[in-house]
Order: C-alpha cells, then sequence, then structure tokens
C-alpha cells in the first residue's frame, strides 16, 4: 500500500498526488512514468512522473479526470491508500548538452515538461518553455515552469491570459525569429505533437515527442501501446515513451487512441450512475 501524503487541485478537473513509494523514487528519472493500480479490481493506471523525493521515498503525479479510474482516483484523498505503484517504466529522457532546447507543453502534458525541462538546464542547455492551455482558468504551475527555465511562454487558446493562440504559433515565431534551437521536445496532446513536428520538421530541428498510446500492461508483453516508427513497430512502455518526433506515425497513432472510445465511456457511465458523489460541480469547468 502507498499512503497519499498530498493532494493539491488545480482545478475541477486536473490534480496533483504526493505518494509513498521509497523504491520508485530512488530509481526514477525525468521522462519515465510509474504505473498504478486503486484496488484489487482497478485497472493499470500509467502517469508520467511529476517530482520525486529520494530522500523522503515520495514520487508526484499529476493527473486529469478523463475515464472511469482517474474520476476514481480524484476521489481519494491525503490519508488514503493506492494499492500498487510500479516503475520506474520506460526509457529515461535524453538528457546531454544541446545548446538551445524548446520545451513545448500543452494542457495537462505541462507538469511533464518541468522535470525534463529542469535536467536539461542543468546540464548546460539554454532551456525555452512553450506552455499552451485552454483558458486562463486551466493554466498550472506556472511558477514552477519558470524557475526551471531560461525563458517561459503562455499562450491560451481564447487569449484570456499571455499570448492568444497555440504552442505551435509561439514556436513558429521563435523559428521565424532566427533564433537558433538545436532540439525540441514536446508533450501534450497528440494532434499538438504532430503540428509540433511538422513545423520543426522543414528547418531540420531534432524533435523529441514523449507518446502516451493505450497501454494495458507496461512490461512490453501486451503489443497494446504499439506505435509506428520510422515504418518499425515499437513499444511507447519499453521503447520510449520518447520518439524522434519525425519518425512517428500519428495519423495511425490517433487512429489507435479512439479504439476502445465506446467501452470507456459506458465504463464511466456506469461509474457515474453507481458514485454519484464523484461528480459534484462538473459543469462549471472546462476540459483542458
Amino acid at each position: 500500500m502507498h499512503k497519499i501524503i498530498r493532494k493539491e487541485r488545480f482545478t475541477n478537473d486536473i490534480s496533483l498526488m504526493e505518494v509513498e513509494a521509497p523504491f520508485v523514487a530512488r530509481k526514477i528519472k525525468p521522462g519515465q512514468f510509474i504505473v498504478l493500480r486503486l484496488h484489487e479490481n482497478g485497472e493499470r493506471i500509467p502517469l508520467t512522473m511529476f517530482e520525486c523525493n529520494p530522500e523522503t521515498g515520495t514520487v508526484a503525479f499529476v493527473f486529469m479526470k478523463v475515464g472511469k479510474s482517474t474520476y476514481e482516483l480524484d476521489t481519494l484523498g491525503e490519508g488514503d491508500s493506492i494499492l500498487d505503484i510500479i516503475g520506474p517504466m520506460g526509457k529515461p529522457a535524453k538528457i546531454d548538452t544541446y545548446g538551445t532546447v524548446v520545451c513545448v507543453g500543452g494542457g495537462v502534458g505541462t507538469p511533464e515538461v518541468l522535470p525534463v525541462a529542469d535536467a536539461l538546464r542543468k546540464a548546460g542547455n539554454e532551456v525555452i518553455i512553450i506552455a499552451g492551455y485552454r483558458t486562463k482558468n486551466l493554466v498550472i504551475l506556472e511558477d514552477d515552469l519558470r524557475a526551471c527555465c531560461d525563458e517561459l511562454k503562455i499562450c491560451t487558446d481564447d487569449g484570456s491570459y499571455c499570448t492568444k493562440g497555440f504552442t505551435t504559433t509561439l514556436l513558429q515565431e521563435l523559428i521565424d525569429s532566427k533564433q537558433s534551437i538545436d532540439l525540441v521536445h514536446t508533450v501534450g496532446p497528440v494532434i499538438m505533437m504532430k503540428l509540433v513536428c511538422d513545423i520543426t520538421r522543414p528547418h531540420g530541428i531534432k524533435t523529441l515527442v514523449s507518446l502516451n498510446p493505450i497501454m494495458l500492461d507496461a512490461t512490453g508483453m501486451c503489443g497494446s501501446c504499439r506505435v509506428n516508427v520510422g515504418g518499425q513497430m515499437q513499444l511507447a512502455c519499453v521503447d520510449g515513451p520518447e520518439f524522434d518526433g519525425h519518425e512517428v506515425d500519428f495519423d495511425d497513432l490517433m487512429n489507435r487512441l479512439n479504439m476502445f472510445k465506446k467501452e470507456e465511456q459506458e465504463a464511466l457511465e456506469r461509474y457515474k450512475k453507481a458514485h454519484p458523489e464523484a461528480f459534484p460541480g462538473e459543469k462549471g469547468e472546462g476540459k483542458i
């Protein structure tokens, strides 16, 4: 059992949890993820590490309520426990001295940028973070992001905070300004990562993407997280989650992500009927 020692709610749909997992905390590195299971009948949920503290033996992650299991996870609070947490899973992010690195995060993907950006900066890189959100009320971790980079650029779809537009808008502006960029690292909605790669490809800017496809066992045995990279099958759980974005078949990835939409919605509806208390104030917040 893994005790929850801190829970911080950013919006109605997005929260941070810090849990006791000493073995994981001693080993996990930026870019890797954990898999948790709430109880004996729970599904395995992959979540990217936001921060870890080997001294206290804790790891933290940020999650968004999108399906039955994340809604159930959100019903837990400080003092409650999670049955299983395994990790570190996947390969760490490729941390090296590149020069100028632009880290692009969208929505709930922005927390996953933070540990990678921090490690890249400590490795001697100049780090620029581009963080995009739908609206001002959904901007999270601004101070944390600013602390781990040389420059933070924020945009909102509706223009309610900072620059109006998308992460791709700001990235294109950087490129057009002749800013020297040696590497782009991006994580967030699949369509955003695809468009980021479309922008960097003509300029020959190396672009790494962190993928989160459908995943079951996260050990490379089931094959559900397979992605087409450079015409070859790769498994995001053991070969990734970081890949060369210019080689990823994003259209195939997006099709696979929609494979179980009907079943996911049915599971959520059943849970909602059985546990209406898990859905308070649902109409008041939008989704990223």
